[in-house]
């Protein structure tokens, strides 16, 4: 298995097998496929809880450890990091601003969120 996919908490990534664990598969980080999602994972799309986590995407050639059963084999081109990364941001922020119409309180807590990240991205882009 040459180049995977996988997902971590609720971001999707493109990436390389790195290692086998007891613990897991260790994966490297090649690109961002979707932007993990804002808020308290625990209590989905709820804003009255004590931490809305600002989720940042993992960095480029960071290696985490994930089951097995979420990792699949990818035939496809990869992108570039900075390109992915840009993409699954703008992409996340596209779908919660047409939801964010006044009504409703997460995605304009969501887009809060984005905006904080867009300034840490600026580094990366």
């Amino acid at each position: 298995m040459n180049h995977i996919r996988f997902t971590y908490k609720t971001g999707k990534y493109f990436g390389r097998l790195f290692a086998e664990r007891p613990q897991g598969l260790v994966v490297e980080v090649l690109a961002v496929e979707k932007h993990p999602t804002q808020g308290d994972l625990h209590n989905p799309r709820a804003v009255d809880v004590p931490l809305f986590h600002v989720r940042q995407a993992l960095h480029e050639h960071e290696k985490v450890v994930v089951p097995p059963s979420v990792v699949y084999a990818y035939d496809g081109e990869i992108p570039s990091y900075k390109e992915s990364l840009k993409s699954a941001y703008d992409s996340a922020v596209e779908k919660l601003s047409a939801q964010a119409d006044g009504m409703d309180v997460f995605a304009e807590k969501c887009l809060n969120n984005y905006r904080e990240l867009e300034t840490i991205y600026a580094k990366r882009w």
